[in-house]
């Protein structure tokens, strides 16, 4: 059955000069994006911003999410000059906050680990004021791997459960609801200073009450910072949308998971993991 998109979630054209710097930078450098990768609806307003997401270890991902635009298949060869190039692109978009995330590689021993470190430490070494979030895989539950990206010391870690528990079978079936929270948790454990964030899509298929038994359960693990948005099924092929989520059902849930201690909370309908992630000022938490 197919569910009309409502008026909220049309989204403006922005205009092209600053679109087309960020993307030449991008192709210039051969570096991708999960913002093109994941068609994600709000690149054109990001990329007039002179923001993007990187995404790293390839294009290709080894897992097969019935929620996500990525392409899934053999992964790459992962590239020795990627980190330095993400460095020099952070360097030339003159950017504040940058996210770095990747596809998931079950294929690599250590998850791509220690190629998120090197990330780290190349626009460390360049551009040593920005502050670093990292949109983490589980490394599937591999305690060695996540403890190199700890060590490396970004500003925020970031690892999205995605969905609640009971949908994990049909939208995310390579993962496990308790493994993520896990990580999560290790991340406080091991360095409290590190901020941790994880974000979910409403509109799966869930209740407002499990939405909120989820966020208790990233409370429960210290998280600080949440988001939540609106699925949009990226083909007929994956998850359908069950519901388009109401705006106000979004500013409950801000509301809700501020009272339950979040420091911030991102929710409306085309908000995304890394959507203004800058404008989270972290130290000001």
């Amino acid at each position: 059955m197919h569910v009309k998109k409502p008026e909220w979630l049309r989204i403006k054209m922005q205009p092209g000069n600053k679109n087309n710097f960020v993307e030449n930078t991008i192709e210039e450098l051969e570096l991708n994006t999960v913002c093109k990768e994941a068609n994600c609806p709000n690149r054109m307003e990001c990329f007039s911003r002179k923001t993007a997401t990187f995404m790293i270890l390839g294009s290709v991902c080894s897992r097969n999410c019935r929620f996500c635009n990525v392409t899934n298949g053999e992964p790459q060869k992962v590239d020795p000059r990627e980190p330095e190039n993400v460095a020099k692109a952070v360097g030339k978009l003159g950017l504040k906050h940058v996210v770095i995330t990747s596809v998931t590689r079950d294929d690599i021993e250590d998850g791509g680990a220690q190629q998120y470190v090197r990330v780290i430490e190349e626009i460390k070494k360049l551009t040593p004021d920005v502050a670093i979030e990292v949109l983490i895989p589980d490394f599937q539950g591999d305690k060695d791997a996540l403890q190199k990206v700890i060590a490396a010391k970004p500003k925020v870690i970031n690892h999205n459960l995605e969905t609640v528990p009971n949908l994990y079978e049909n939208v995310r079936p390579e993962a496990i609801y308790r493994r993520s929270l896990e990580l999560l948790k290790r991340v406080k454990d091991e360095d409290s200073r590190i901020y941790t964030k994880s974000g979910i899509m409403v509109g799966l298929g869930e209740t407002e009450e499990q939405v909120v038994a989820l966020m208790k359960d990233l409370r429960g693990v210290g998280c600080d910072i949440m988001t939540i948005g609106q699925y949009l099924a990226p083909s007929k092929e994956h998850h359908p949308v069950v519901e388009y989520i109401h705006p106000d059902i979004f500013k409950k849930y801000e509301e809700t998971g501020l009272s339950l201690g979040f420091k911030y909370v991102a929710s409306s309908p085309l908000t995304r993991s890394s959507y203004y992630a800058g404008d989270i000022i972290v130290d000001e938490l």
